[in-house]
């Protein structure tokens, strides 16, 4: 999973090789100097504009595909409201974990369809949590958000027979219940991490 420190990093440098090929453009450009100064102003003016945007954006759940592995933290459940047309949400707050099940101590918050099913298993899930009980999950029981393009790739180079196990669509984003008389659940209770030999310790 990208750091946020890298993201910012990258934004950063994209935005400062962008101002030296305008200065560039600029320099060797045959325009009045007064043209070349507004050009400057508009460019630098957006760059803050900019700047405020993503900081807004930080704080959104994101519609992408969950970690492979995540430990659940805490969930929001936003029922459909037909009068203004919001078909629903379900907002997972998880931590994504490795393969010995140790958290990456990176929260996310990711937006999922929402679906009675789904709820249903989330209430219950949030109640566990409550209890002392973890909860962990996996992104294969889930949709891909918003259905991506990337999703649709997936579904084209994967082999259906992989895509029937799944408990969730790629292609729509939307959380497939487990079959009627199945005991399965998305959430499941998290066994401790798992910790790596005495010798390796040393």
């Amino acid at each position: 999973m990208i750091s946020l420190q890298s993201v910012i990093l990258t934004l950063a440098v994209a935005y400062a090789v962008v101002g030296a090929l305008l200065l560039i453009v600029l320099v060797y450009a045959r325009l009045h100097w007064s043209l070349k100064a507004v050009v400057i102003v508009v460019t630098s003016a957006f760059y803050f504009v900019s700047f405020g945007g993503m900081r807004g954006l930080l704080g959104w759940a994101s519609a992408e595909k969950l970690p492979a592995n995540f430990k659940l933290l805490s969930t929001r459940i936003v029922e459909p409201h037909s009068l203004e047309g919001d078909p629903g949400s379900i907002y997972l707050w998880v931590e994504e974990l490795d393969e010995d099940n140790r958290p990456s101590a990176i929260p996310r918050a990711f937006r999922i369809p929402y679906s009675d099913a789904l709820a249903e298993q989330t209430h219950t899930a949030e109640n566990e949590i409550k209890a002392g009980h973890p909860q962990g999950g996996r992104a294969a029981d889930f949709g891909g958000g918003d259905g991506a393009i990337m999703d649709f790739v997936r579904e084209y180079i994967t082999p259906k027979t992989i895509v029937e196990t799944t408990g969730g669509d790629s292609t729509t984003g939307t959380f497939l219940a487990p079959p009627a008389g199945a005991q399965g659940s998305v959430f499941t209770p998290l066994p401790p991490p798992r910790m790596p030999p005495k010798d390796e310790q040393r």
